[in-house]
């Protein structure tokens, strides 16, 4: 009998967005069970029913063979259900013994006896860690121990792991693996979710396929490859814009050339030339934004060379919009737009040449922005908080698109966004480059890639690992060079 078992789990949202369709889902004890799905697919959201911290709108849950209805993350923590998310929930500036024995009232325990029963559990686990260390001083590879000993700490029959090794170096990767394939030998259950097809074959017994919202591949991880589980994830083919056609490329416009930073794990060179589009794909936490943030110079402890049209480009943000390099950031809201604003006054706001101060010049820019981009508004007074998620992101584009600018970078451009939409403004970033401009955009959605760019660059653990022509890839084989352990080629 399964410790938990969903049947017809749905969720539809009061915005009318259906997360899930009708999930069934066995985790028995003593099982290594993957959850795998592309973003948007529906994990976090099952992850949050499992977990307590939602309820869904259709189907059932049962627990130790009993029907059951968790109303808060409490109620499953008691239930014996532990979840350990990628972002650590760890409090830190209290101790090791503190977090792991923190009372689910939130009262941390210090009574006699706590630091001996933590020694006892990170031994367990092989964590050489002090219990009485502060836990902000800790990497993110002991915290994640530290997050797994307070699942022990409250004897958890299942423990669910979303993205455990997103951010961990290869040798904390080891440790975490070797402890998820000792908590199903003492008979717990694990939900183990995961981006990384290579650890998913190595590390599972069982894979069940998430895909827009419903499991469409459910079975023994030995009966399977990387690759059949990749075919799972994709599934479907981008069918609203036909696969770019590359035209010769111009001379180079934007050279990059060891841009380095802690954010990455190794510098980067780097070429794009006029009227060229170049896709980044990756995982979460492949490094993808980080890269663009710092050719914009957006981060400050970047370093190398950056040249627009075989001109060195100075090392501020200032520096790189005047040089025409521009940055559409993923969070449109709080990096792109202020919603209070009318159209008229985000498309006038200041990039680095002051404000439009015209009232009657930022009208005209506006209702150009409208125009040219198609942006379904009633006028340039029209708010911004009034837009569709489309219509807004292409007020966040209109910003950029300045006489000067020669260089722009997008950074998950169509994120939540309809295909309708979505459509619009993947020609309309289509079009640009017809025009000359040089763009890199970087997208979770890699079917979308493939329609879009002319050339793909894949990241893995914040480097560049593979550059392909994206005439010559499939979404299959792009989800294998991101996430598993398919012929990376040459990365140059």
């Amino acid at each position: 009998m399964p410790l938990l078992s969903a049947r017809g789990v749905a969720m539809r949202y009061p915005n009318g967005t259906v997360a899930l369709r009708g999930v069934d889902l066995d985790v028995p004890a003593g099982r290594v069970t993957a959850l795998v799905g592309a973003n948007g697919a529906g994990k976090s959201t099952l992850i949050r029913i499992l977990s307590g911290a939602a309820r869904p709108t259709g189907g059932s849950l049962e627990w130790l063979g009993q029907a059951t209805a968790f109303r808060r993350p409490v109620d499953a923590r008691r239930a014996g259900i532990a979840t350990i998310h990628q972002h650590i929930p760890l409090v830190p500036t209290l101790s090791v013994a503190e977090n792991i024995l923190i009372d689910r009232g939130g009262i941390a325990r210090t009574q006699a006896g706590d630091r001996e029963a933590v020694a006892a559990l990170l031994a367990r686990l092989d964590a050489r860690i002090d219990p009485d260390a502060r836990v902000g001083d800790l990497g993110i590879g002991d915290r994640q121990a530290v997050a797994i000993a307070a699942a022990l700490a409250v004897d958890a029959k299942l423990v669910i792991m979303d993205e455990p090794t997103a951010s961990l170096a290869g040798h904390e990767r080891a440790a975490v693996y070797r402890v998820i394939r000792q908590l199903a030998d003492e008979g717990r259950a694990v939900l183990f979710i995961s981006h990384f097809l290579d650890e998913i074959v190595r590390l599972s017994d069982w894979v069940a396929v998430l895909r827009d919202g419903g499991i469409v591949l459910d079975a023994e991880t030995d009966a399977l490859t990387e690759a059949d589980i990749a075919g799972a994830m994709a599934g479907r083919q981008f069918v609203a814009l036909a696969r770019r056609e590359r035209a010769g490329m111009g001379e180079p416009r934007l050279t990059v050339e060891g841009l380095a930073t802690p954010a990455l794990a190794e510098p980067v060179n780097l070429s794009v030339a006029r009227g060229e589009i170049v896709g980044l794909a990756g995982l979460l936490g492949s490094g993808r934004s980080e890269l663009l943030h710092a050719i914009f110079a957006a981060d400050r402890h970047a370093t190398g060379l950056v040249g627009v049209d075989g001109e060195p480009v100075g090392r501020s943000v200032e520096e790189r919009i005047a040089a025409g390099i521009a940055l559409v950031a993923e969070d449109r809201v709080g990096q792109g737009l202020v919603p209070a604003f009318d159209i008229r006054r985000n498309v006038a706001l200041p990039v680095g040449g002051g404000w439009l101060v015209d009232d009657e010049a930022e009208r005209a820019a506006a209702a150009r922005a409208i125009e040219t981009l198609a942006i379904k508004a009633q006028g340039p007074e029209t708010a911004v908080a009034e837009l569709s998620g489309g219509n807004a992101q292409k007020v966040t584009i209109a910003r950029w698109l300045r006489p000067h600018t020669r260089v722009l970078l997008l950074d998950e451009p169509t994120a939540g966004i309809d295909i309708g939409a979505r459509s619009e403004i993947l020609r309309l970033i289509r079009g640009l480059a017809d025009e000359g401009m040089a763009i890199v955009v970087a997208s979770s959605d890699f079917a979308e890639l493939l329609v879009l760019a002319d050339r793909v660059l894949v990241l893995r653990d914040k480097r560049i690992i593979a550059s392909r022509d994206a005439a010559g890839l499939d979404e299959d084989t792009l989800i294998l060079l991101a996430g598993g352990s398919a012929p990376q080629g040459s990365a140059s």
